[in-house]
């Protein structure tokens, strides 16, 4: 089994800030985390956003509300703004790190990095982050 890394880079036609508050805050997280067909109900997002903070998130199953994914992660850097990095609590611990950039005309970049993880992790997890990054984009886009 050879480890690699996920790298997802992403542009959205909005603010650093709005951005960067759409992971940060549970309202907002709740409007678009998942891949569609799933959603995140609010009542079941935690986030303690500081070094050695939990941020747990409980994925539903719109079309089976019985099928739960329950994820869990522990932040080790934070720079407000800027990054969200830290490490997976579950079964497949890995390492992650969101880093935000200002782009040209108000938009950003964010840039997706996990590892170590497999090549099948990758293949199956990455569309799920394109998919929760379209419905992303809707969100930000709408809240200027």
């Amino acid at each position: 089994m050879t480890e690699s890394e996920m790298h997802i880079s992403r542009v959205f036609d909005a603010p650093r800030d709005l951005v960067y508050r759409a992971f940060t805050d549970p309202d907002q997280l709740s409007k678009w985390f998942g891949p569609v067909g799933y959603s995140a109900p609010r009542d079941e997002i935690v986030i303690e956003l500081r070094e050695g903070g939990l941020e747990r998130v409980v994925m539903v199953n719109d079309a089976d509300p019985a099928e739960r994914i329950d994820l869990s992660s522990t932040y080790t850097d934070i720079i407000p703004g800027s990054l969200i990095a830290g490490v997976d609590n579950g079964p497949d611990a890995g390492n992650f790190r969101f880093e935000f950039f200002d782009e040209p005309e108000g938009k950003t970049r964010l840039e997706l990095r996990v590892w170590p993880v497999t090549q099948s992790w990758i293949d199956e997890t990455s569309k799920g982050w394109e998919s929760s990054f379209t419905k992303l984009d809707q969100l930000v886009c709408f809240s200027e």
